[in-house]
């Protein structure tokens, strides 16, 4: 295997990699069955447990979670999915680490942000809203959104591909976007969990493997977590911000899919109706107009008080 495929294998996570990390979750008493005799070596579950529930062979089981095994049919990969009591979205990245082939690393062309999307970003108005890339790259985003989750980021950055504003790189490297977030590990939780998905899907992706080198060397915790090998997509939540222009709120932020560019998501950030959240966003897009200056918020860099 050349280096390049090594590589690719590395950040999309090999199939043995997430079946170890799923069987630790799950004792025998979870699954019903009578621990095996002896001392147990592993956390959770053995091969032996799993390949029982399953269905299959020990043998056959272990050449799987050692990659051996490249022709796992579809109804083995439920089965195994079923006993280790994947979700949906777990037992669809299954099946993907399970039908990947080695590849080399290719560098995807840039992402670009066609007219229909950026005619709906106008049409929300003060409606917080950006698009994101499938590797969380910010690709465009209107005044309220900067305002609301980066303020202190420039306006124009993301219409420059050599230092677009990353989510996840921002959200495990920037104080001021940990700041943000009340529960911090929970958001965490979830971008990565979405990069896992992704990386499953394009293995091949250089530029993604890139990213994840990067943060696995400057943030433990996005080590951590990366070798979890959790998946789950990121589409609505709902999020409380420490925000340091208006304070404390709580938004539902929501992924709604790009008709003509799937592995782009146009990210809505809403309020309930008559909240003080959504008074605290009414004060926000007044940060956001224009300034003294005679700038648009979309011009400028927001101002905090510790900024003096």
């Amino acid at each position: 295997m050349t280096t390049s495929q090594a590589a690719g294998q590395t950040v999309a996570g090999r199939i043995g990699d997430f079946l170890r990390a799923r069987r630790a979750r799950l004792q025998p008493d979870d699954a019903g069955l009578a621990a095996l005799p002896g001392r147990r070596r592993v956390a959770g579950l053995r091969r032996e447990e799993l390949a029982q529930l399953a269905g299959v062979s020990v043998s056959y089981y272990t050449r799987l979670e050692q990659g051996h095994s490249v022709n796992a049919s579809d109804a083995v990969l439920d089965a195994i999915a079923r006993a280790l009591r994947l979700d949906e979205h777990e037992a669809e990245h299954l099946r993907e680490l399970a039908a990947r082939r080695p590849r080399h690393l290719k560098q995807p062309p840039p992402e670009r942000v066609d007219s229909p999307t950026r005619e709906l970003m106008r049409s929300l108005g003060d409606v917080p809203a950006m698009v994101l890339g499938r590797r969380t790259d910010v690709l465009a985003w209107n005044p309220m959104a900067r305002a609301l989750l980066a303020g202190h980021v420039d306006p124009a950055a993301p219409d420059r591909l050599e230092d677009r504003p990353n989510l996840a790189r921002m959200l495990f490297l920037d104080p001021y976007i940990r700041d943000l977030y009340v529960d911090w590990e929970y958001k965490a939780r979830a971008v990565v969990g979405s990069l896992r998905l992704v990386a499953g899907r394009h293995p091949e992706d250089a530029l993604l493997a890139s990213l994840v080198g990067e943060l696995s060397a400057q943030s433990q915790e996005f080590a951590d977590l990366w070798g979890d090998h959790r998946v789950q997509p990121c589409e609505a939540d709902r999020y409380r911000l420490r925000h340091p222009l208006v304070g404390e709120l709580t938004v539902t932020q929501q992924l709604l899919a790009v008709a003509r560019s799937p592995e782009q998501s146009v990210t809505v950030v809403t309020t309930e109706e008559g909240s003080a959240a959504a008074d605290s966003l009414k004060l926000l897009s007044r940060f956001a107009g224009p300034g003294t200056d005679g700038k648009a918020g979309a011009d400028r860099p927001l101002r905090y008080p510790t900024q003096g």
